[in-house]
């Protein structure tokens, strides 16, 4: 069976494009009234990237790389032109960002999103600020990589609904659309015999269901 899939590709083509989240309203959005933190993994590991994309696309269909062994792992995310940015929420991983520079100053956010615990909580604007942030310095702070003149996504109808909300809030425009026919596959989810999805975390200090 065969689904209809969307894909449309956005772009900042200037650091004065990206608008990032307010922290007023990040704050407010948040259980605690306290920001995430957002911090680079520094040194690459192939197990917590495939910790970090199997866990943010167990609901949305994020496929493409579930099947690479280690070795391939480490060809994709332990390159000069990689880094992975992550958010934490009191210390635990809530979503991630993948750049990858690529020629003529083109920094592509490959991969962008939030556990699904962790969705509407406030995490996902300052994350794309900051992953836009540094995807615009890339440039400035890595030696050998030429200033970005250009970042950019691809985002399609299979991710979640706020997804392209927040793309277009922080300052990205729509250049091409494309929809093309795909298999329908099940959803991955976490791990096998995990589920149901999607779950709600507890609340520190709330009782667990059942108890």
């Amino acid at each position: 069976m065969s689904i209809t899939v969307t894909t449309w590709y956005l772009e900042q083509t200037s650091p004065g494009d990206l608008r990032p989240a307010t922290p007023a309203r990040a704050r407010a959005a948040a259980p605690d009234g306290e920001r995430p933190l957002i911090m680079r993994a520094e040194t690459p590991s192939p197990e917590f990237s495939r910790f970090l994309y199997a866990s943010v696309g167990q609901d949305i269909r994020w496929t493409d790389r579930l099947a690479l062994t280690w070795a391939e792992w480490e060809r994709a995310v332990c390159r000069p032109e990689v880094e992975t940015w992550v958010a934490y929420d009191r210390g635990t991983p809530a979503g991630y960002a993948e750049l990858e520079a690529g020629p003529e100053g083109s920094v592509e956010i490959v991969y962008f999103g939030l556990i699904p615990a962790f969705r509407g909580r406030g995490i996902g604007g300052p994350l794309l600020s900051e992953a836009v942030a540094r995807a615009w310095d890339l440039g400035e702070r890595r030696e050998g990589f030429a200033p970005t003149k250009r970042v950019w996504l691809h985002t399609c109808s299979k991710d979640g609904p706020h997804a392209m909300d927040n793309y277009l809030r922080r300052g990205f425009r729509l250049y091409r659309t494309e929809t093309a026919e795909e298999d329908e596959v099940a959803t991955p989810g976490p791990w096998p015999g995990a589920g149901p999805l999607p779950y709600e975390a507890e609340e520190p200090g709330r009782p667990a269901a059942g108890s």
